[in-house]
């Protein structure tokens, strides 16, 4: 069955939610991810920490370079991703679009290369 990536879109600008907030998103999400589990289309979920942890290496001369930070100044970045096995494109947007529900946040719904 083909996998897709479902990547949660954070936007740099705004106000973060607030504790109370993301324990009730992720109590959401846990309940999704289990929801997902038990429909057999659950892979792997997890949200990311802030582009400012980020460590971008670069090959240079045949050498490995360590930058910290994120690779670049976006409007937006990766917060968070989901793993689904889908039937199709259809599917998984079903599966993405109960992300964005809970989340508020847009998604990115992609197959992976030569899966589809």
């Amino acid at each position: 069955m083909p996998q897709y990536l479902l990547s949660v879109i954070t936007p740099t600008e705004g106000t973060p939610p607030s504790p109370e907030q993301l324990g009730a998103i992720r109590a959401q999400l846990d309940t999704l991810n289990d929801e997902m589990r038990a429909a057999g289309a659950w892979v792997f979920a997890g949200g990311l920490d802030a582009p400012a942890t980020a460590t971008v290496l670069r090959s240079s001369g045949g050498e490995v370079v360590a930058t910290d930070g994120p690779f670049m100044e976006a409007k937006e970045y990766l917060g968070g991703f989901t793993i689904a096995e889908a039937g199709d494109l259809d599917e998984a947007m079903k599966w993405g679009g109960r992300i964005a529900t809970i989340t508020g946040l847009p998604i990115e719904v992609r197959p992976f290369m030569g899966q589809i």
